[in-house]
């Protein structure tokens, strides 16, 4: 496991069992020292139990991003039950590092193995992450961005992509 993937783990562990937010390593690797977004997503079985992320970094550094939106993701995600400690064992990370949003005028520019989405219309942004199982254009990758952000289809929206660092 990779150690951005492990510090997402420490995380949810340590405030599952005990309520407690861990502190970053006394070293940082040069990617945890980065100041980015962030996205913690967390599966059992393979199947989402939780996801929950950063477009623009909130905190001083990748490392604190990784803590808080890990905690976030298991236990404030809305659409599932907080992870309890009985399956702690069952669940696998993953961190994505978001590169700045680029705003782009086309669709064309989009590609979603390649490239997260952001969607704007007015104050609802929507986001959606790349290389997703079962999303294969771009035009699915928008319209599930959209329906994220309850933004109607036929709603003209602004456009980011973004690329991402997977770890896991």
């Amino acid at each position: 496991m990779h150690k951005l993937a492990e510090l997402a783990r420490k995380s949810v562990e340590e405030f599952v069992k005990n309520g407690k937010e861990v502190l970053p390593p006394q070293e940082l690797t040069p990617e945890m020292n980065e100041k980015a977004g962030v996205f913690v997503c967390i599966k059992k079985g393979g199947d989402l139990r939780g996801c929950i992320g950063t477009f623009l970094p909130c905190t001083e550094n990748v490392a604190d991003e990784i803590i808080k939106n890990a905690i976030s993701a298991a236990t404030k995600d809305p659409r599932f039950d907080p992870v309890t400690e009985d399956i702690l064992n069952d669940l696998e990370y993953s961190v994505d590092v978001l590169s700045p949003p680029e705003k782009v005028s086309h669709i064309s520019e989009l590609d979603p193995k390649k490239y997260g989405v952001i969607v704007v219309h007015g104050s609802r942004k929507g986001l959606l992450l790349p290389d997703l199982e079962g999303v294969d254009s771009a035009e699915e990758q928008l319209r599930i961005a959209k329906m994220k952000a309850w933004i109607n289809p036929e709603e003209k929206v602004e456009i980011f992509r973004f690329r991402v660092s997977r770890y896991r």
